[in-house]
């Protein structure tokens, strides 16, 4: 490390001759300063979506009303889903991590376009902004559920109409970002930095930016036709009026299916950097991960339809998308086999982040198997509505973002702040999240199976069990996440210094100093080894 880069001002200081303040955050086109604004308002909108999914969680802890009335009930696990989805969930590591890290990984200054990046943070609050109108104007917050199904999304007097603007908005966000990746990556990158060399963190990026940019215009045309139908009286989808409610399910899963490999291909990418680090040994199958990581964003968009084997489609659509389904899980499984397979024989370095890792594995392994019981048709007729399907997606989403994202947060903290957290806490909270987790959601699978349905306000009595045990532990989740986040605020105000590579990783962005300077690099590096070649690399922390 050269003695200019450690002289260099961190991005998290103002440049020498500016003026700080929060306006030279709010307007900067630095790509670190916009990604750290991401996490802020990312983990801000989580804490909300917590406290919103804790609530429908304190409701049912018994049958009957218990905290709330059935209407407040709708309004707020449809401003659980619509927050934890559209604001946290969907930008979260593209938006955060992606803005903050790929630019460094890659040996680049910047981002291709930095004013249209801050423009793309600006329209994710203007975004957000909007969602949070909609409770306090209208007729009260929507109470549709996050997917706004058709007719009662276009019936319904609550206020629908300004949730749909705000998820417009959003998707315009996610696309600029992907465009901006997409561009950066074939662009940008350093000399020596050939996509053989390139880190699997970038390729998930890739294959993510890609699917930002060719599906989610898809929603955003859908949600708009929502507005046109409630504010204009259009036919397009109310029977009454000659349209048709199963044309709105298939525009809308013809984007959210791929949204969920927007949501866990980012994650995919973090666990593909934190093992060989901490394994110190090359990542076994790069060529098949980074390839993977393509072949889910290509077969993940064909899939649309297995959230439809109740509508009613003939049984050769059935079957097509059936098999369909199985086929996107073999990139998802050659991903699984080869982290494991990286773990074989490692020098194992036991750290937080990759307790994180161990958990997305473990968790992402039973979202992905249960998928295959809702991809095969004959099952998933009997548990399709159930809580079967909420504990399934909650195990992809939340077991595998979720746990990717909080991975990504104690892999990447000492490089953004260059201080570290207090270890001991941080795997403690990891266990206690681990522990919260499984208690809070594997009942639900059982009783998924017993045929309780999803989104009621109310059970019959042999559902209490479940229900109870489920309550429980999303009050040790609760108290996991809340401890992660305290140790790492109080990491990142007191902790003590971490050194530019205390993990000793070999991929670029452990080259320069911690917290990274504003220009990130003090001379355009040379790339002449792969990103999980640790020769000659050691840890400094």
């Amino acid at each position: 490390m050269s003695e200019a880069a450690h002289t260099s001002v961190s991005f998290l200081r103002p440049m020498a001759g500016t003026r700080g303040g929060i306006a030279s955050w709010l307007f900067s086109t630095d790509h670190k300063r916009i990604g750290i604004m991401y996490l802020c308002g990312i983990m801000g909108f989580f804490l909300v979506g917590l406290l919103l999914g804790f609530l429908v969680r304190l409701e049912l802890i018994a049958p009957g009303p218990t905290i709330m009335d059935a209407q407040t009930y709708n309004t707020v696990f449809t401003l659980h889903g619509v927050i934890m989805i559209f604001l946290v969930v969907i930008p979260s590591i593209p938006a955060a991590f992606g803005n903050i890290i790929l630019p460094i990984q890659i040996g680049a200054e910047d981002v291709s376009f930095p004013k249209l990046n801050n423009f793309s943070f600006w329209l994710y609050v203007i975004g957000a902004l909007m969602a949070l109108s909609s409770l306090f104007t209208g007729k009260g917050g929507p109470d549709t559920g996050w997917t706004f199904y058709v007719p009662f999304s276009q019936t319904t007097s609550t206020n629908v109409s300004a949730a749909v603007l705000a998820v417009f908005v959003l998707g315009f966000s996610s696309i600029l970002t992907g465009l901006n990746f997409i561009t950066t990556i074939h662009r940008l990158r350093a000399p020596g930095m050939t996509w053989d060399r390139l880190p699997l963190f970038v390729w998930s990026l890739y294959a993510t930016g890609w699917i930002q940019v060719l599906a989610t215009p898809v929603l955003g045309i859908t949600v708009l036709l929502i507005f046109a139908e409630r504010v204009l009286g259009v036919g397009l989808f109310d029977p009454s009026r000659g349209g048709d409610p199963l044309l709105y399910q298939h525009l809308f899963w013809i984007y959210s299916h791929p949204a969920v490999y927007i949501m866990i291909l980012p994650a995919m990418g973090v666990i593909s950097d934190i093992l060989p680090v901490f394994a110190r040994k090359n990542i076994f199958g790069y060529k098949m991960i980074a390839l993977s990581s393509l072949a889910i964003a290509f077969a993940g968009s064909l899939v649309w339809a297995h959230h439809m084997f109740t509508s009613g489609m003939s049984d050769t659509a059935v079957l097509v998308f059936s098999f369909l389904t199985f086929v996107v899980a073999i990139p998802s499984a050659i991903k699984v086999f080869n982290w494991v397979s990286t773990l074989y024989k490692g020098s194992i370095r036991i750290e937080p982040p990759l307790w994180y890792a161990l958990a997305f594995i473990f968790l992402f392994s039973i979202g992905g198997l249960t998928g295959l019981v809702l991809g095969s048709a004959g099952t998933d007729i009997h548990v399709h509505d159930t809580y079967f399907v909420v504990a399934h997606f909650h195990y992809v989403i939340f077991g595998g973002l979720g746990f990717g994202l909080f991975g990504a947060m104690h892999y990447w903290f000492p490089k953004i702040f260059g201080r570290m957290y207090d270890k001991r806490t941080a795997t403690l909270a990891c266990f206690i999240t681990f522990v919260g987790f499984n208690v809070l959601y594997f009942p639900m699978f059982v009783i998924g199976m017993q045929g309780m349905p999803r989104r009621y306000y109310d059970y019959l009595p042999q559902y209490t069990t479940g229900h109870f045990i489920s309550t429980m532990g999303s009050w040790v989740l609760a108290a996991g996440i809340l401890l992660m986040f305290w140790n790492l605020w109080r990491g990142s105000r007191n902790g003590p210094a971490a050194g530019d590579n205390p993990w000793g990783g070999a991929t670029l962005e452990w080259s320069v100093s911690s917290p990274p300077p504003h220009h990130n690099f003090v001379s355009e590096p040379v790339v002449t080894k792969g990103p999980y070649d640790f020769t000659g690399v050691k840890a400094d922390g």
